[in-house]
Order: C-alpha cells, then structure tokens, then sequence
C-alpha cells in the first residue's frame, strides 16, 4: 500500500510512455497528439483585445456560457422513471458529448518522462485550452445532464462538453477551478479519497467548496487500484467507504465513478450498481453495448496539445 501510495504522489514522471499508454487504453494509443497535430486547421480564435474592452468581454462571456450551461436543472437520475429510460442500443446510438479528462495542471519539471507530459498540461497551456472552449462556442454541462439526455434524449445545450478532472490533485483547486470560473464553466471532480489533505492534493474543505460552488464530486476510489483486480473486501474499501466520506464532505449523494487507468470489467458493473453509482466512466476505448451508461467515454486532454490540436481531437474523437 505505502508503494503504491509512492506511485500516486506525482510519480507519472517515473512511468514509461508504455506504461501511460496502457493505463489510458487509446486515447487512439497515445498518439492523438501527433495525429490531431498533423491535422491542425483553423479553428475559432479570440482577437487580441486590451484594457476595458478585454474585461468586459470576457465577464459578458462568463455570464452567458453560465446561463447557456444551466438551462433548465435535470432531473435527479433516481426520480427518472425506469420505464421512461431508453434501451442500450438506443442510448449506445444517441451522438456521444465530449469529455474531456484532465490531471495535473502545472508546468513541466526536468524530472518528468516522456509519457508523464501527457497527464501534466502546463498552466499557460490550460488557460489557452479553456478559452479556445468558451471561444468555440462550446457550454459545459454536468453529469445529471449527460445522464438525462443518454437515458431519455432530454435536450442539452448547444455545443455541449463535460470538463472531468481525476486524482484530486491541489492544483485542480488553485488553477483549474479560477480558470474555469473566468469563463462560467463547470467540471466534474473525481476524487482519490486516501490523498485527501495530503502535500499537493486537496482538502476536504476544497473539496466541499468545489461541491457548494455548483460542481460535482464523483468517486475514484480510495487509493487508484485497477477496479478489474477487485475481490470480496475490496468493493468495500474502495468503493462503499470513499462514497461515504464524499457524502458526509459534500452532504450530496455520490452518484457517478471514473475507473482507475480507465480500465473495466463487466463483473464491475453490477458491483457499482448495488453502491449507488448512476453510471461510470473510461478513456477512450468503445463502449460496452450492454451497459453503455457505465462505459461513457473520455480522452485525456494531453500535456503536449495547444488549444487549436484539442479543438480538433474533440471533433475528431465524438
């Protein structure tokens, strides 16, 4: 346990690029960067503005993508009636809405390898990847949202994209949250609950701020082990009881799991079921056809990618 610990205070820098491509699957095999790099085209970009104008426009933008991304509350998912929620094949068929998966937001340190720059998006490059959203036209939605368009075909808003953030990382707090602040967005936290107010992670009262500010606080177990190695006990230590402490932090039901590496099995399924998770995420492999909602799809937003290389692995991957 203490080695693994070891592993997740910021030991990306030790994994090889193998490693990391294992542990997300596709992300169409780490190599989303060079191929979205090689098809760069234009994409929407901000005139460069000073002074006055500058503030206003960017407060104008914040209020609107706010209100755009509110739109009418959805429904709890526990209040949808089971016969108003769609089949696999119909929901499997709905058009998927971008996710995007993000870790560490920081600069790149001299130690970090390869394959770690891909968790690790440098801080300028997180603004300018942010503001290439709220330019693009794009309104972030959260998972109650996702959840009622899947299950039922509920309308979203125009150019919907849900921001997921994984690891509880400190500095989701202190740069991720102001920059989405900045232009009206909300994310969707999932949190390692062993980190929980430990040097460079979040704190439970972070946490709980997050949660009161209107975003929402997902699960990822409590110390990142692969949910397909799994037995007895462990549904308990890793689910059930993270789940319980998410709640008593936020005073919110914990409905919504992002597996560890993105990595899955169909015995895992029933198992998040029976501890009230509404439905899961991965990478950016396919969905199972049998339980799409706890297969929804993710790609990780990588380190190397400028804005206009993730405008086009947004169009290119949904």
């Amino acid at each position: 346990m203490a080695a693994f610990f070891t592993f997740m205070q910021f030991s990306y820098s030790a994994l090889s690029t193998a490693a990391v491509c294992a542990a997300a699957l596709t992300l169409s095999s780490c190599n989303d960067s060079k191929t979205a790099t090689a098809a760069e085209t234009s994409s929407p970009t901000r005139e460069v503005m000073s002074g006055t104008a500058a503030v206003a426009a960017e407060e104008d933008s914040a209020a609107a993508h706010a209100a755009a991304s509110a739109g009418t509350p959805a429904p709890d998912p526990a209040s949808i009636p089971a016969s108003k929620i769609a089949d696999a094949a119909t929901i499997t068929a709905r058009p998927q809405v971008p996710i995007l998966c993000y870790h560490q937001i920081r600069d790149w340190r001299a130690k970090d390898s390869k394959g770690a720059k891909d968790y690790i998006v440098p801080v300028e490059a997180f603004k300018k990847q942010i503001q290439m959203l709220a330019d693009s036209g794009y309104h972030s939605i959260l998972p109650d949202q996702l959840y009622a368009y899947l299950a039922t075909g509920a309308p979203l808003p125009s150019k919907p994209i849900m921001l997921t953030f994984d690891d509880t990382d400190l500095d989701q707090f202190t740069v991720a949250r102001p920059t989405l602040e900045k232009y009206g967005f909300k994310a969707v936290y999932f949190v390692m609950t062993v980190s929980l107010g430990r040097p460079r992670y979040m704190s439970k009262a972070q946490v709980k701020q997050l949660s009161d500010e209107g975003n929402v606080i997902g699960s990822h177990t409590w110390d990142h082990h692969n949910v397909k190695k799994y037995q007895g006990q462990d549904w308990v230590t890793q689910i059930e009881k993270p789940t319980k402490t998410l709640e008593e932090i936020t005073g919110k039901d914990i409905k919504y799991f992002a597996y560890p590496f993105g990595l899955w099995n169909p015995e895992a399924i029933p198992q998040l079921k029976q501890r009230g998770m509404v439905a899961a995420f991965v990478l950016a492999e396919k969905r199972d056809p049998q339980d799409p909602l706890f297969t929804i799809r993710r790609i990780i937003a990588s380190g190397y990618w400028s804005a206009r290389t993730l405008h086009n692995s947004i169009v290119q991957s949904f």
